[in-house]
């Protein structure tokens, strides 16, 4: 303690707090003021989950699918590339001279 009032500072900080604390407590009066039993049923909220996760699952089997056919567009000319590559690379050396250092 320093012995001095408190400043208007000190004052709208104690006010603040008492606004705070006093909100914190009327939330759950405000809740539960009219509350229904059926407010505290969960049923509907796991129907609503369980419609969303079938929901999930659609969209993932849409994700994988756009997923594949993006794979096969890619990979079939890279797969024909490399195709012709190799079909280059044997017929260099099927028609490449055999020369003995190409035997040791």
């Amino acid at each position: 303690m320093t012995g001095q009032p408190p400043s208007l500072a000190d004052w709208l900080q104690m006010l603040c707090l008492a606004v705070a604390v006093f909100e914190a407590c009327s939330v759950p009066f405000w809740l539960l003021a009219d509350a229904d039993l059926a407010d505290f049923d969960p049923r509907p909220a796991v129907r609503r989950m369980a419609a969303a996760g079938r929901q999930t699952a659609v969209h993932a089997g849409h994700d994988l699918n756009w997923f594949a056919a993006s794979a096969r567009h890619e990979i079939r000319p890279l797969a024909a590339y490399e195709a012709a590559c190799v079909r280059e690379d044997v017929l260099l050396l099927l028609a490449a001279p055999h020369t003995p250092e190409m035997t040791r």
